[in-house]
C-alpha cells in the first residue's frame, strides 16, 4: 500500500525514536502481539492505535484495504454504559472474533479502549488471552491509567507511553478565563488588606468556578457532535454513552492541564526574581491540584474539585 494513503501518525509524533521503533518492528513483521499504549491524553492513543493497524493490516498481500474502522479485520473494545465499564460477556465477544481466521488480511487487530476499565472478571479472562495469544493477531490496549491494570497484565505487555498530540481546547472563553484567574493570583500574592477584601477574592473565586463550568459544558458539547459524525453507525447506544462520557473526562483533563500551566507561567518570573514565598507556593498549588485532579477519577465533581483547588489557593498564595 502507498506510504501516501497511510494512516498518518499525529503529526507531533513523525520521526520521534519510539514511532520509529514501532514501524521498524512492523516493517520487520517483529512487533509483539501484545502493545500497551499509555499518556495521558486518550484522543492520541487513538490516533497511534489506528495508525499500528492500518500498518499490520493493509499491506501487499492483503486482499483488500480499509479504514482501521470499518477494517474487517480490526476489532474494538469499549467500556460501555454510564458506569463506563469493560464486562465479562463483551471481552468474551472479543475473544472470539480474534480467533477466527482473518477475512481479507494476514493479520488481525483488536483495539481495546480505556483498557483500565476492565471490571476483575474481564481482567482476568483477558489475561489468559494474553499468556496464549491468537495467532497472526496484535492486542492493542489503550489506557491513560496503566498502573491501574493488573501487574500481571502489564508484566505481559510492550509498553510505549506516548505525550499528547492534540491541541489545547478550542473555546473563546477559555484564554479570558485562565488570564482572570492569574490576575486572581497576583491579586493574591499582594496580600489581602481586611474583610471586604477577602469577600472580594472569594466572590471572584466563585465566578471562576461558574464560568470554568459553563466553559467545560460548552466544549465538551461541540467536541461530540463532531466525535458522533466520526463514529460506526452499528455502535450500541450504551457504546456511544461510554464514548461520551470518556471525551467529557478527556476535555475536563486537559483543561485542568492548560490551569497547570497557567499557575506555572504566572509563578516562573517571581522566581526567576529567587521569591522563595513564590517558590513555596507554587509547589503547594500544584500538589494541590494534582490531589484535586485525582479526586476526579473517583467521580469527583469537577466544579467541586475546582473550588477546592481554587480554595486552597486562597490560602497558599495569600501566605506570605
Amino acid at each position: 500500500m502507498p506510504t501516501s494513503e497511510r494512516v498518518a501518525w499525529p503529526s507531533t509524533l513523525i520521526g520521534t525514536p519510539t514511532v520509529s521503533v514501532i514501524e521498524q518492528a512492523i516493517e520487520r513483521q517483529r512487533l509483539s502481539h501484545s502493545l500497551l499504549l499509555h499518556g495521558d491524553d486518550n484522543d492520541t492513543l487513538v490516533l497511534v492505535a489506528l495508525a499500528i493497524a492500518d500498518r499490520l493490516l493493509n499491506t501487499d498481500e492483503s486482499t483488500g484495504h480499509f479504514a482501521p474502522e470499518t477494517h474487517p479485520d480490526c476489532f474494538a473494545l469499549r467500556p460501555a454504559g454510564k458506569s463506563r465499564q469493560i464486562g465479562a460477556e463483551p471481552t468474551r465477544e472479543l475473544i472470539g472474533k480474534v480467533q477466527v481466521s482473518a477475512s481479507v488480511s494476514r493479520r488481525k487487530v483488536a483495539i481495546i479502549h480505556e483498557c483500565d476499565r476492565m471490571n476483575t472478571a474481564a481482567a482476568n479472562i483477558f489475561l489468559k488471552t494474553l499468556e496464549e495469544p491468537p495467532a497472526h493477531t496484535t492486542l492493542l490496549m489503550l489506557t491513560t491509567r496503566p498502573y491501574a491494570l493488573l501487574p500481571t497484565i502489564r508484566s505481559r505487555v510492550l509498553q510505549f507511553r506516548f505525550p499528547s498530540a492534540t491541541n489545547a481546547i478550542n473555546h473563546e472563553g477559555l484564554q479570558p478565563w485562565l488570564e482572570d484567574y492569574q490576575h486572581w493570583l497576583g491579586r493574591l500574592s499582594d496580600g489581602v488588606g481586611g474583610k471586604r477584601d477577602v469577600a472580594d477574592h472569594i466572590f471572584t473565586l466563585y465566578g471562576l468556578v461558574a464560568r470554568f463550568t459553563s466553559i467545560l459544558d460548552t466544549a465538551t458539547l461541540t467536541a461530540w457532535k463532531i466525535e458522533k459524525e466520526k463514529l460506526p453507525p452499528d455502535l450500541e447506544n450504551d457504546e456511544q454513552v461510554a464514548i461520551e462520557t470518556g471525551l467529557a473526562n478527556g476535555i475536563r483533563q486537559r483543561i485542568f492541564g492548560e490551569l497547570e500551566h497557567a499557575t506555572r507561567a504566572f509563578a516562573i518570573p517571581r522566581l526567576k526574581r529567587g521569591d522563595e514565598d513564590t517558590r513555596r507556593a507554587h509547589v503547594a498549588a500544584i500538589e494541590a491540584l494534582e490531589h484535586n485532579v485525582g479526586l476526579l477519577r473517583v467521580n469527583l465533581n469537577q466544579a467541586a474539585a475546582l473550588e477546592n483547588f481554587l480554595l486552597s489557593s486562597l490560602r497558599i498564595w495569600v501566605k506570605r
